[in-house]
């Protein structure tokens, strides 16, 4: 993991949460796990944190220094957004409490810089009262331009009266167990008809997945009539609507679930070689075309998420690299090798393909970001953060001059030289 280096195990500290119900924010360790956060603000103050990841078996301090995606984003931001200070042991072994008022460089500077610039060892966390339960539904589409219409529809209601979550996600156009038409359905007694797919349907299919929070108290009348509200604008495939009621934690906690029964079955251990890419509006039906339609016709054994996030939500002072224009989309790949499986791609064969996909959105000049990036030259850095590479030098030489962190990322060796 780290060449001639340390692993510092950021869990090792102890994971310390304070509440503060009163202002409603939360100090946490850096090395809390946000699924610890998740319970301890529920469980003890009926609060929770605004934005998540899917899994919440990472750390604070991990999340934010990359971004911290879900399908809260749209609405209130990636988790660097929903911090308002940090406690940070810089490169020059400086321990600094920062904020976007008091060290603001530094704070600006570790929210999705990579472990660049400090390694943050606390965090005070933005919250908001947490939902008793969640209608979670999802509706299938046979056509990506209905489906991207759609999912920016619901993210951009001028009204602001949407869901409280939107994600979506691509399956393949089969019976296959992990990848194509079982993966859908929510409950387990629900099916999926093959039948009422359109027969002009393509060698994939599309999902999108909204939830809304209410509480237990809520007239059952009124969470209908919003959810039919905002669902009998949607274009989807009569039929192939699937949702049930869960408890608020119960949803957050939904991959935890998976890695459980992975775990049970002796393949959570497995490779996961992963590609996570941020591409723009302008850009994604090409994409669509060129990759899910093409090069993973037959899935990837495991989810390949898309849904729409908002450049305005994102703070540019901060370090994440986006695509161009307000609206983009993130696609994750996310790859499971089971050493069970046959007839699947080796781990090698599944890097080589992720690296073919890179490759052709450079050759057919699609507009993305590498999420959770990594280059093997400085030349690839420099590419990925564009006009904020300069930028990305300055503040390396000002908090990490020596490159004493993160090294194995490839940005800056030791004996590098700021001009």
């Amino acid at each position: 993991m780290a060449h001639r280096g340390l692993v510092v195990d950021m869990k090792s500290l102890d994971p310390r949460i304070y509440v503060d119900p009163a202002a409603m924010q939360a100090d946490v360790s850096g090395g809390a796990l946000w699924e610890e956060v998740l319970r301890h603000c529920v469980l003890r103050y009926a609060a929770a944190p605004r934005s998540w990841t899917d899994y919440l078996g990472l750390t604070v301090g991990g999340t934010l220094s990359n971004a911290g995606v879900s399908g809260q984003a749209f609405l209130h931001g990636p988790q660097t957004e929903n911090v308002t200070e940090l406690e940070v042991v810089t490169g020059n072994g400086d321990v600094l409490v920062c904020s976007s008022k008091q060290n603001s460089e530094l704070f600006f500077s570790v929210l999705g810089g990579l472990g660049q610039f400090g390694i943050i060892t606390r965090a005070r966390v933005l919250l908001q009262p947490a939902p008793d339960m969640v209608r979670w539904i999802r509706v299938v589409y046979t056509e990506f331009s209905d489906f991207t219409r759609d999912a920016e529809s619901l993210v951009t209601r001028a009204d602001g009266d949407s869901f409280d979550y939107v994600e979506g996600f691509v399956f393949v156009n089969s019976d296959d167990p992990v990848n194509g038409w079982p993966s859908v359905p929510l409950d387990r007694y629900g099916s999926f008809d093959p039948a009422r797919v359109s027969r002009k349907a393509g060698p994939v299919l599309y999902c999108l997945e909204v939830a809304l929070h209410y509480k237990i108290n809520d007239p059952p009348s009124s969470i209908d009539m919003k959810v039919e509200g905002l669902v009998e604008e949607l274009r989807f495939e009569e039929g192939l609507r699937f949702e049930v009621d869960v408890g608020y934690m119960e949803f957050l906690l939904r991959v935890k679930r998976v890695e459980e029964e992975a775990k049970a079955k002796g393949i959570w251990a497995a490779p996961h070689p992963w590609l996570n890419l941020f591409v723009s509006k302008t850009d994604i039906a090409d994409f669509d075309r060129v990759v899910f339609k093409n090069i993973l016709k037959h899935g990837v054994g495991g989810p390949m998420l898309v849904y729409p996030l908002l450049r305005s939500k994102w703070d540019s002072r901060k370090s994440v690299a986006l695509p161009e224009g307000e609206i983009f989309y993130l696609v994750a790949l996310l790859r499971f090798c089971s050493p069970y499986q046959k007839g699947g791609l080796s781990v090698q064969q599944m890097v080589v393909q992720n690296q073919e996909i890179v490759q052709i959105c450079n050759k057919i000049g699609i507009d993305y970001k590498l999420y959770l990036p990594h280059y093997n030259s400085v030349e690839g850095w420099k590419h990925h953060f564009g006009n904020q590479w300069t930028r990305f030098q300055d503040r390396k030489a000002r908090f990490d001059p020596m490159a004493i962190l993160a090294p194995g990322q490839k940005i800056f060796s030791r004996n590098w030289q700021h001009s």
